[in-house]
């Protein structure tokens, strides 16, 4: 009987260090999963960084290829393209004008009416439809040139300067240059002495832009490799891709997400808003990354402290592009002399009352209704410029901007 009370002993404690043996392999197993995903994520950070030093680099890139662009054509990657605008509403237009404006999302069509004797916009009206997304990613996609939205601010002065920069879907920017510096068209010459230039910034380039791997490959994909590299960094069509990428390279360093979802390796599944739905989900379980996650990108089940590294992956995503952003805008600043450098160069101190006002006028949802996305972009102003200067930087939504602009130069042009 002894002998079969040993035996039954020495056979549970085997069965113990089995299981014990199980339970201890299968934490090494997950502490290697996560050693392996968490080194996914640091090589993001640090390949997406963005230091206040490698930013002033990217403006001083943007100003000098600015520069290149409007010395010859094809000098560089920003066409700075000539819009022959070189008037801008006086606030004496009246009548009832028209504009279209094919955008990223949405074909719009507007009317605005008119009274002159320096009045505001008395009523417009707008029509959106909204664009299909199999011509979205076409190769044979054409884009309208969106014009500046100039206010009929009766308080306008000398110490303003507008700039027109879109940060939705796509992204552009417009700027009003001097006729002399556009070297590439000597003798052009304007009543004004002015142009409204298009610089197509999308496809800005520097080797200063923090370039990963997911980008490359993203860029390869696309219908237009090697072109509109800065867009796809910064604008709303590729941002929720770009995420996308690092987890369907998660998924295959890890089965943290499951064993795999064919819809990872969907381009384009998980949009930029989805993407900031999740980054800026404020409940305790975060459920609404769990929502999308299981929604659209087909992965169930996924626990907290996963759900956390998609938050954060959105946030490095999104902080590059927004600092980026506000990088290219003090570019063109600086090429405009408007940067604020020039104001305190010889003054004892940063609050010198001569610095002068700049308002930028900003359309798009990424930029809007985005808010992770803004504060970020803000938050770069004040780190590049320092908080005295970056205060005489206004930033202006402009809702349906770049229709109304395009139709006050139509209203302009004809009472001409």
């Amino acid at each position: 009987m002894g002998r079969v009370v040993v035996g039954v002993a020495v056979s549970v404690a085997v069965v113990a260090c089995i299981v014990a043996a199980g339970v201890v392999s299968r934490r090494v197993q997950n502490r290697g999963k996560w050693r392996r995903v968490v080194r996914v994520l640091k090589e993001l950070e640090e390949a997406c960084e963005t230091s206040v030093g490698r930013l002033k680099q990217v403006v001083d890139a943007m100003a000098v290829e600015m520069h290149a662009g409007l010395a010859s054509e094809g000098g560089s990657k920003l066409k700075m393209l000539l819009t022959f605008v070189d008037n801008l509403p006086d606030g004496n237009e009246m009548g009832t004008h028209y504009a279209l404006d094919l955008g990223g999302t949405n074909f719009r069509v507007l009317s605005i009416q008119l009274e002159g004797n320096r009045s505001s916009i008395l009523d417009h009206d707008v029509e959106r439809l909204p664009i299909p997304q199999h011509l979205m990613t076409s190769t044979g996609r054409e884009r309208c040139c969106r014009v500046l939205g100039t206010s009929n601010d009766k308080k306008r002065s000398q110490h303003k300067s507008h700039s027109t920069l879109i940060i939705g879907t796509g992204t552009n920017a417009c700027y009003l240059e001097r006729t002399d510096a556009i070297i590439k068209c000597q003798g052009l010459l304007t009543t004004s002495g002015f142009m409204v230039v298009n610089m197509e910034w999308g496809n800005f380039w520097s080797s200063h832009l923090p370039r990963t791997s997911y980008d490359i490959d993203l860029d390869f994909d696309s219908p237009n490799p090697n072109d509109q590299g800065f867009e796809k960094m910064i604008s709303g069509m590729y941002l929720g891709d770009v995420v996308r990428r690092v987890i369907l390279r998660m998924s295959q360093e890890s089965d943290i997400f499951g064993f795999g979802s064919s819809r990872l390796s969907m381009p384009f599944v998980l949009t930029t808003p989805l993407m900031a739905e999740m980054h800026e989900d404020e409940s305790l379980d975060l459920r609404d990354v769990a929502r999308i996650l299981n929604d659209i990108l087909g992965i169930p089940e996924v626990s907290l402290k996963a759900r956390k590294l998609i938050v954060r992956i959105c946030d490095v995503v999104t902080r590059r592009a927004a600092r980026l952003v506000a990088a290219g805008i003090l570019g063109i600043l600086k090429k405009m002399g408007r940067d604020g450098t020039g104001g305190i160069a010889g003054a004892r101190s940063r609050t010198d009352v001569n610095i002068k006002r700049t308002v930028v006028a900003v359309e798009g949802g990424l930029y809007t209704n985005y808010t992770m996305f803004r504060e970020y972009l803000h938050e770069a102003l004040i780190e590049i410029l320092g908080e005295e200067i970056a205060k005489h930087i206004i930033l202006k939504v402009t809702e349906d901007g770049s229709g109304i602009g395009a139709a006050l130069l139509a209203a302009s042009h004809s009472s001409n």
